[in-house]
């Protein structure tokens, strides 16, 4: 369970909640496989990495 970034932090960079399920679980499957992260916040979790690195606009999620 994600508890940071909040669901409105992450739907506040105007993407559909949608979007941002299917970009999060992309960028924490890119994570898992051995991409760099982008953020330095410490989770063990790729997924909450995934989603600090779109609240923190280090990742784009394209329409």
């Amino acid at each position: 369970m994600i508890i940071k970034p909040t669901r409105e932090e992450l739907l506040a960079r105007g993407q559909g909640k949608y979007s941002i399920v299917i970009g999060t679980a992309k960028r924490a499957r890119q994570i898992a496989q051995g991409s760099p992260k982008l953020t330095n916040a410490k989770m063990e979790s790729d997924v909450t990495t995934a989603a600090i690195e779109i609240a923190e606009d280090k990742v784009i999620i394209k329409k």
